[in-house]
């Protein structure tokens, strides 16, 4: 049952990163969380045509990004905060356990730089003898 869950949250997180390699359709997610916006204002920043803005938008939906219903002539499309929230979380989770990583590295090396440098002196001062004076 959980690897059954863990891999159609793989799918859903595919098919959110597939459809946001596209730099046109990662211009209508950025016009979309300003608010919704129907088809033809997604369009007109965009150079190219109509069928083609629906098509990216259907491939928008598929991944569960976006929402869209019509009203009449007029198709007006929105964002779905549940799917990027689930896309931040993944992002985040793995920042998190890099950063982690990273921090495990830096202490390593810190650790090995001491180490070094504690060696570096020994080898330095090693050879030298110190006398006291018979009146200390």
């Amino acid at each position: 049952m959980i690897l059954k869950h863990m891999l159609n949250q793989s799918m859903t997180l595919d098919l959110m990163f597939q459809a946001l390699a596209d730099p046109s359709r990662r211009v209508m997610v950025e016009r979309l969380t300003r608010g919704p916006a129907s088809v033809s204002e997604l369009a007109k920043p965009l150079a190219m045509s109509l069928p083609a803005v629906v098509q990216h938008l259907q491939v928008l939906e598929a991944s569960g990004l976006v929402k869209s219903a019509k009203t009449g002539r007029v198709r007006t499309c929105q964002i779905e905060p549940k799917a990027l929230r689930q896309a931040e979380q993944w992002i985040t989770e793995r920042r998190i356990l890099w950063e982690r990583r990273l921090d495990r590295l830096g202490a390593f090396l810190a650790q090995e730089d001491a180490a070094k440098k504690g060696r570096e002196c020994q080898c330095r001062f090693g050879s030298i003898s110190i006398r006291r004076h018979p009146s200390a």
